[in-house]
C-alpha cells in the first residue's frame, strides 16, 4: 500500500477514536450540567442524546471532508506532518464545538435563573429597627430649610 493510504487509515482511526471518546466523556459528564440547566431529568436526557448525535454528525462530517490531501505524499515524514495537521484541526473543531455548547447552555441557564428569581420575590421583612428618640441627624446636603427663600442652585443672573 501507498504511504498516502496508510496516512488516511491512521487519520481515520485516530479521528474516529477521538470523536467517540470525547462524545462519551461529554455525554457522561455533561448530563449533570444539563440537568441543572433544564431542571428536568427527562428533558436533560433527551437534549444530551440530541447533542451527542449532532456532535457525531458535525465532527465525523468534518473528518471525512478534511481527509483528502491533494498533493503527493512521498515520504513517511511528510505523511506524519500532514497527519498531525489534520488531527490538530480535528481537535480544534472538537474544542470549538464543546465551548460553543457550554456557552449556549450557560446563557440559557442564566436566563432561566433570572426568570425564577423574578417569579419568587424577596421575603417580606420580619421586623423593623426602632428609630432612636431625639433630633434626626442632618442629611448629606445639610439640614432641611424650614422657611425663607429657596436656596440658589446656579449662578445669579446679572441685574437689569
Amino acid at each position: 500500500m501507498d504511504v498516502k493510504v496508510w496516512m488516511y487509515l491512521t487519520y481515520l482511526a485516530i479521528s474516529i477514536g477521538l470523536t467517540v471518546w470525547v462524545a462519551r466523556a461529554l455525554a457522561r459528564n455533561g448530563l449533570v450540567f444539563l440537568e441543572d440547566v433544564f431542571a428536568d431529568k427527562r428533558l436533560a436526557d433527551a437534549v444530551n442524546s440530541l447533542l451527542v448525535v449532532g456532535f457525531y454528525l458535525l465532527n465525523l462530517g468534518y473528518v471525512t471532508v478534511a481527509m483528502k490531501e491533494a498533493g503527493p505524499i512521498g515520504t513517511t515524514s511528510r505523511a506524519l506532518e500532514e497527519l498531525s495537521m489534520k488531527i490538530g484541526l480535528v481537535l480544534l473543531v472538537l474544542g470549538a464545538l464543546h465551548f460553543f455548547n457550554v456557552f449556549a447552555l450557560g446563557r440559557y441557564r442564566r436566563g432561566r435563573l433570572r426568570q425564577q428569581a423574578a417569579a419568587h420575590p424577596p421575603l417580606a421583612p420580619v421586623g423593623y429597627l426602632a428609630v432612636p428618640p431625639g433630633p434626626r441627624p442632618a442629611g448629606p446636603a445639610g439640614p432641611i430649610p424650614t422657611g425663607g427663600p429657596a436656596p440658589s442652585t446656579g449662578p445669579t443672573p446679572p441685574a437689569p
